[in-house]
C-alpha cells in the first residue's frame, strides 16, 4: 500500500504519517501541504497548493502516477472545492483504489445530549456558522460522490483535541478563566491525536465504504473538563456557550475495522501546573530508584 496524506503538516496528518510508518503493509507515504515542511527522512514532502486545479491536477497526474499511489488520506479539509475536485480527480486516476475523508462530528443536527449514530439528521440551518457550512459542504460532496471503483470512508470525527488542531474547546479551556452560562453544564466527548491517527490508518488498510463515526475516550462534564484543565470555572448569566459536539456513537468503526478508543487525552493546563507534575514525577522517580 501507498499512501498519500493531504495537511501532512498539521498536528493530525503528521501523526498519521508517523502511525503509517509503523504499519507493515505501508511501502511509501507522500506527503503532501501547502508549504514546504520537514517530516521524516522516510517520507517524500511536496509543498502543492491544491486550490489551484493545475497543481491539483500536476501531484494526481505526476508524483502520485510516478509512485503508484493507491491511497489518499484527506486531512486538509479547509476548503470544500477541493475536496469535491479532489475525490472527482481520484475516482478517474489509474492507480488511487481508496479514499480517506477527515471530517467533523459537529455536522450532525442535535440540540441534546443523545448519542447520535451515522444515519442522524445532519446540520442545514441556514444561518448556521460559515465554518460549519464549509465542513458540512465538503463532507457532502465526498458521501454524495458516486465512487465507482474507489472506495470512499469518511471518518466524521469528534473533537480532536490538541493544539493546532482548530479545537474550539482546546482554545476554550486554554483561556485564563472559563465562563460558563449559568445551568450550562453539557456532556462532551473528547479524541486525542493518537487515537485520530489509528483511526485512520485502521481505515487505510481496509475496504470498508460509508461514513463512520470516530469517538474519543474521554467522555466528561464541561465542568469536569475545565477542572481538568486548571482554570477558574466562572458561571454567568449572558456567557457565550462554546461550541460543543454531539456524542458519537463508535459501533460502526468498531466493527468495520476495529477502532476502539484508547488513548485520554492531555489537558492544557498552566505553565506552573504542569511544572508542578513534572517535579512531583521527578521526585517519584527517584524514590525508585
Amino acid at each position: 500500500m501507498r499512501v498519500l496524506v493531504t495537511g501532512a503538516a498539521t498536528p493530525l496528518g503528521t501523526a498519521i504519517i508517523d502511525h503509517l510508518l509503523r504499519a507493515r503493509d505501508v511501502e511509501a507515504v507522500l506527503a503532501v501541504d501547502r508549504e514546504p515542511a520537514r517530516l521524516c527522512d522516510r517520507v517524500e514532502v511536496r509543498a502543492v497548493d491544491l486550490r489551484h486545479a493545475r497543481a491539483l491536477h500536476d501531484l494526481l497526474w505526476g508524483e502520485a502516477r510516478d509512485h503508484a499511489i493507491t491511497t489518499i488520506v484527506h486531512v486538509d479539509t479547509r476548503s470544500a472545492a477541493v475536496t469535491r475536485e479532489l475525490v472527482v480527480a481520484c475516482s478517474e486516476h489509474p492507480t488511487i483504489q481508496r479514499f480517506v475523508y477527515r471530517s467533523f462530528g459537529s455536522v450532525y443536527a442535535t440540540s441534546t445530549q443523545n448519542i447520535v449514530a451515522e444515519d442522524a439528521p445532519l446540520d442545514f440551518r441556514p444561518h448556521a456558522p460559515a465554518w460549519l457550512r464549509e465542513r458540512l459542504e465538503a463532507d457532502l460532496a465526498v458521501c454524495a460522490h458516486p465512487g465507482g471503483r474507489l472506495a470512499i470512508a469518511v471518518l466524521r470525527c469528534a473533537e480532536v483535541f490538541a493544539a493546532g488542531c482548530g479545537s474550539a474547546l482546546w482554545q476554550y479551556l486554554s483561556s485564563r478563566a472559563c465562563l460558563r452560562p449559568i445551568g450550562f453544564d453539557p456532556m462532551v466527548n473528547l479524541l486525542s491525536l493518537a487515537d485520530a491517527a489509528r483511526a485512520f490508518v485502521a481505515a487505510v488498510a481496509v475496504p470498508a465504504v460509508g461514513v463512520f463515526n470516530i469517538p474519543g475516550l474521554d467522555t466528561l462534564p464541561l465542568s469536569r473538563a475545565i477542572a481538568e484543565s486548571v482554570r477558574p470555572n466562572i458561571p454567568v448569566p449572558r456567557a457565550r456557550r462554546p461550541p460543543i459536539g454531539p456524542l458519537l456513537d463508535g459501533r460502526r468503526a468498531r466493527e468495520a475495522f476495529g477502532y476502539v478508543p484508547r488513548t485520554p487525552v492531555q489537558w492544557p493546563r498552566p505553565w506552573w501546573r504542569r511544572l508542578i507534575d513534572e517535579l512531583t514525577n521527578a521526585e517519584a522517580e527517584t524514590k525508585t530508584l
